[in-house]
């Protein structure tokens, strides 16, 4: 399953990402702006601001930090307008990506992408380049010790999910976008709130790398990372485990 595999090489370097809380907190505060300007500020009528919510509690983010920036968005006050934007091409070893971003700069933003993109060996495409390449899906994270696989599996499936992945470091369930809000609503009543609840791209096939690709791979993604406007990237790397543990080392 190089795909899971590949998802769970992304979960283990955003692991290492996020202990940048400053970084992590800009974003999130964005994505909850955001959200409750494009939907009413209310969570329960709001599917998307709900998962930001919950992405905020998951990173600890302070209550009042966080009702500072829906009320912003709900006012439409704060001074920026943000714009949803997708940016798609190649990485280091032909890697497709796909990086989405949330900025009030749009020329500010695809300047410093492409740069990124330009100085790891990587080139910016047109939208829809890579997309293809990739499948939009819903996506929900539950811990292990939830529930077991077998449990987790059927009550996905009366919930209308597509797939289920079990394994030590959790349980992931798929399903179609626009189910995305039905489903973890059945699963949240069943198994509590889980850990994620967010659109996602999943790689139909994967690219497999070597070493000194993906060392210079991490470092783009890194870059992307680090940039206040990039809120999520999705790549179709897979990385032999010996490598990435030399990597991450």
């Amino acid at each position: 399953m190089a795909g899971h595999s590949q998802f769970k090489n992304i979960m283990y370097r955003k692991g290492a990402q996020d202990a940048k809380r400053a970084k992590v907190f800009t974003k999130l505060i964005r994505e909850l702006t955001v959200a409750a300007r494009t939907g009413l500020p209310e969570p329960d009528m709001n599917p998307r601001l709900r998962s930001a919510i919950q992405a905020a509690k998951a990173a600890n983010m302070p209550k009042d930090t966080m009702e500072r920036a829906i009320k912003r968005g709900a006012g439409g006050d704060d001074g920026a307008n943000y714009e949803e934007v997708r940016y798609e091409g190649y990485g280091p070893g032909g890697v497709a990506l796909i990086v989405e971003a949330l900025t009030d700069n749009r020329n500010r933003t695809a300047s410093e992408v492409r740069a990124a993109f330009s100085k790891h060996g990587g080139n910016l495409g047109e939208t829809g380049s890579v997309s293809f390449m990739f499948e939009h899906i819903g996506r929900i994270d539950y811990k292990a010790d939830v529930a077991s696989a077998d449990e987790m599996f059927e009550a996905a499936l009366e919930a209308g999910a597509s797939d289920v992945e079990s394994g030590e470091a959790g349980h992931e369930i798929t399903c179609a976008t626009d189910d995305l809000s039905v489903v973890r609503d059945a699963l949240e009543q069943k198994f509590g709130t889980p850990e994620s609840a967010r659109l996602d791209w999943k790689p139909l096939n994967t690219t497999p790398v070597d070493e000194q690709a993906a060392s210079t791979l991490f470092k783009l993604l890194d870059v992307l990372d680090d940039n206040d406007d990039v809120q999520r990237v999705a790549a179709n790397f897979d990385i032999a485990d010996d490598v990435m543990e030399r990597l991450s080392a």
